[in-house]
């Protein structure tokens, strides 16, 4: 984006007074072509507006910089120790997307009234390192989880054990970095950034772009959404989108799964139409969703400047339509309370790994990104030196005995100080952490394990730490990525124009 506008007018020196008619016809053309191409920037500006609906481009001259710069809020977030977090997976970025239940600017009875607001709809959105594809994965917000200890300012906010989803954002003072942190200890997965929205947004995106085309296969009398919708296609926007997004229960089985399928049938709409030539050629709506958008949008403070966030949402507009794929984390209902839900086991599982290691849901052939350099293996320690290596075993596979069972095996191979620590809540990823100076004997302890180079990272602690995450599948084996989604994994394609919402199971 360019920082200034610069002046339109004749650049030609005032001081000629006259010109031949192919030089005054050559100056017209590429004035001509100036405008053209600034017109294409502010165009492809405009068009990397895609950033999951939430986010829309802006205009290159100073003021509107300036003008939409002020409509961002942003919260510096604290996610805990370094060492704690899933390792990045190369180029790949995954934002988390959070839709509060908050009421604030709103005029009707939506949402909750005493919360600042909680993580009423959650969508992790992946992109793929190479951008050819996209998974966007929904949790729904009645999903019983462990909601990890954590820092909104300089107050500690305790965790909790067993608690609904949507509580990692609002209950108790805690901020999206508290979501932020849940999300990553529950998928295994590394966040990048995090974006946050009210109702509100729902309302004047959908208006900025002229409404959404929607589509109901039955009639739909809500009274709690106050939605009223007869069966067929539709265009919404304003109140009635935003009763479409909230309706559940006069739509299948009235609970939040059923709701989740229509919000991922309204976002591959909307992005449709943020696509469309008739959204990107109309200057009038290109200024409204932008200003709604970043008016819209709480983002984490790295994101704060809208030329960053710019350059966030124009590398996203690159994935192709077709080859953006919405799910839903794999779930069955609380045996200790059919109202909650719990992880499908192996599924959800499955589905994170495969997040974590950049595999696809969709068809398309990902295109063949060089890989990153793999550090060339470094012998392991003498007998002597392994025996001096201090190596602490946490399991957090869920299986008990597995960290018995290897620290066995490192000391079997010469770590004869390896010694089991405290079991740790289940990680969908294991790792290897060392202090300063003791990377080579990581890598040998990870490679005694089967463990992927990956899984070490550094730490500020004393000796070796080794964590067993559910990609564990025995000391020595090594751990396989899925290559393939759950059977029967609930899927909604961005560019399908033929889902309507019915009974959903």
């Amino acid at each position: 984006m360019n920082s200034g506008h610069r002046n339109r007018g004749d650049s030609d020196n005032s001081g000629r007074r006259a010109r031949s008619a192919s030089a005054v016809a050559g100056g017209r053309s590429a004035r001509r072509r100036g405008r053209v191409v600034r017109g294409r920037r502010l165009l492809a500006w405009v068009a990397g507006s895609l950033g999951l609906v939430l986010v829309a481009g802006c205009g290159g001259a100073f003021y509107v910089y300036r003008h939409f710069n002020r409509n961002i809020s942003s919260v510096k977030v604290q996610v805990g120790d370094e060492s704690e977090r899933p390792q990045a997976t190369n180029d790949a970025l995954n934002l988390l997307v959070i839709g509060t239940d908050s009421r604030v600017g709103l005029g009707r009875e939506y949402g909750d009234e005493g919360s600042t607001g909680h993580a009423d709809t959650t969508l992790l959105f992946h992109i793929s390192r190479d951008r050819s594809n996209a998974t966007v994965v929904s949790i729904p917000r009645d999903l019983m989880v462990t909601v990890p200890e954590c820092r909104s300012g300089s107050r500690r906010i305790p965790g909790e054990a067993r608690a609904m989803f949507n509580t990692s954002l609002g209950q108790d003072g805690r901020d999206p970095g508290c979501t932020w942190k849940t999300v990553e200890k529950l998928t295994g997965v590394r966040i990048n950034h995090f974006m946050m929205v009210n109702f509100e947004a729902v309302k004047s995106l959908s208006t900025a772009v002229g409404g959404v085309e929607v589509c109901a296969a039955t009639a739909i009398d809500d009274p709690y959404s106050h939605l009223k919708m007869a069966a067929g296609r539709h265009v919404v926007q304003g109140e009635e989108a935003l009763a479409f997004v909230r309706t559940r229960h006069a739509v299948g089985l009235g609970g939040d799964l059923t709701r989740i399928p229509l919000q991922q049938q309204f976002i591959s709409s909307m992005i449709r139409k943020m696509k469309s030539s008739d959204t990107l050629t109309s200057p009038a709506k290109l200024w409204s969703l932008a200003d709604a958008a970043t008016k819209a949008l709480t983002v984490d403070s790295a994101l704060n400047d809208v030329n960053r966030l710019k350059d966030l949402v124009l590398d996203i507009s690159r994935v192709n339509t077709r080859n953006i794929t919405f799910t839903t984390v794999p779930v069955l209902d609380d045996p200790t309370d059919n109202n909650r839900l719990v992880l499908k086991p192996g599924d959800a599982q499955q589905l994170f790994a495969m997040i974590a290691a950049d595999r696809s849901l969709t068809e398309a052939a990902q295109q063949q990104t060089p890989a990153s350099p793999t550090p060339a293996p470094t012998p392991s320690p003498s007998p002597l030196d392994a025996g001096e290596v201090r190596v602490t075993v946490r399991n957090g596979t869920g299986t008990p005995g597995q960290a018995g069972r290897a620290a066995s095996v490192l000391r079997a191979k010469g770590f004869t100080s390896a010694v089991i620590g405290s079991n740790t809540d289940a990680r969908q990823a294991s790792s290897v952490s060392y202090p300063a100076g003791q990377e080579d004997r990581a890598r040998a302890v990870a490679a005694a394990l089967g463990l992927p180079a990956t899984a070490v990272r550094a730490a500020g602690r004393d000796g070796l730490l080794v964590v067993l995450g559910a990609d564990f599948v025995g000391a020595g084996v090594p751990s396989a990525v899925p290559t393939e989604a759950p059977k029967d994994l609930q899927r909604v394609r961005a560019d399908d124009t033929n889902v309507c919402a019915s009974k959903f199971k």
